[in-house]
């Protein structure tokens, strides 16, 4: 591990530093500001010269800023001669455009993967992709990395005896809800659901029995909590004794939060992939789990040229 180097843009330096700490290695000095015409600056004060570097920064709002700084801390790392620079994005963003929704639309997450690649990035390491395919969209190794062993574990200790049905809140989640149930040896829900424009859902019918059962809802991004809350709302509507949720990736934009907390949810669970903002350090309803133990992980077998495919085993 000594040849590792750990920096961290500004998106979520909490988690980084969790990382760190965890590996044991300290995080790295970069200083990262603006110019006075909005400009990003980046200087790495540490040498890196034939070292394995990972750079930690979610690519979560502000977005575009937070994947201009990226682009620019891969490019410094670069320049200065890394060996191998591995960009750790907890949280892609620009993640759900990842096909044409409609004529004369781009493929942003297309762009924004060679933009990653066409800047220096050796390898990439993210969590939870909304699509897995986007993995494709890079033109070097990328790691996905599943938080289904993080949730799980919480569920274990929380729901412990319950009789659990595990939803996906739309059927693009199937397999990810499937593989939790299975762990868990519970049964499967799906709701179908349409959605009219973006940001506005429509819950239409739920497939598998949920009366008298304690439901966990499971997703990867929670943004204005939408399609969660309608979710919450057929479920106790259909019988369901609970509603309980798990989100990878809490966006949580504009009154998300509030909306939660006025649901039938009893208890929203996401990851610090992304950095609470206040109204989630406040929240009752809303809880965070750290996946830095599990990236850090990865990381270390990344370094170490060992398998992390292995780790989900």
């Amino acid at each position: 591990m000594n040849d590792l180097k750990i920096f961290s843009g500004t998106a979520n330096q909490t988690l980084a530093k969790r990382i760190t700490e965890f590996l044991d290695v300290p995080l790295g000095d970069v200083a990262l500001g603006k110019f006075p015409d909005g400009e990003i600056s980046c200087k790495i004060n540490e040498d890196v010269r034939g070292r394995d570097v990972f750079l930690i920064q979610p690519t979560c709002p502000p977005v575009n800023e937070n994947i201009m700084q990226l682009l620019i801390m891969i490019d410094s790392a670069l320049r200065a001669s890394a060996e191998r620079t591995t960009a750790v994005i907890p949280y892609f963003g620009y993640a759900r455009q990842d096909r044409k929704s409609g004529s004369r639309t781009p493929i942003s997450a297309k762009l924004v993967s060679n933009l990653i690649t066409n800047a220096g990035a050796d390898r990439v390491l993210t969590v939870d992709l909304h699509a897995g395919q986007i993995q494709g969209f890079f033109d070097i190794p990328t790691d996905n990395l599943f938080s289904a062993p993080v949730f799980i574990k919480d569920i274990k200790e929380r729901h412990n005896g319950e009789d659990l049905v595990i939803v996906s809140p739309d059927v693009g989640g199937v397999v990810r809800a499937r593989a939790i149930a299975k762990r868990l040896d519970a049964d499967l829900a799906i709701i179908d659901k349409r959605r009219e424009r973006a940001g506005v859902s429509e819950v239409m019918n739920i497939i598998g029995d949920v009366r008298s059962q304690h439901c966990i809802l499971v997703d990867d991004i929670v943004d204005s909590a939408g399609t969660l809350c309608n979710a919450a709302v057929a479920l106790m509507e259909a019988g369901a004794k609970s509603v309980s949720a798990y989100v990878t990736h809490g966006v949580l934009s504009g009154g998300a939060v509030a909306r939660v907390s006025a649901s039938p949810i009893e208890s929203l669970v996401i990851t610090d992939s992304i950095m609470a903002t206040e109204a989630v350090r406040v929240s009752q309803t809303v809880r965070q789990l750290t996946i830095a133990p599990l990236i850090a992980e990865a990381m270390r077998r990344i370094s170490e040229e060992r398998s992390v495919s292995s780790l989900f085993d």
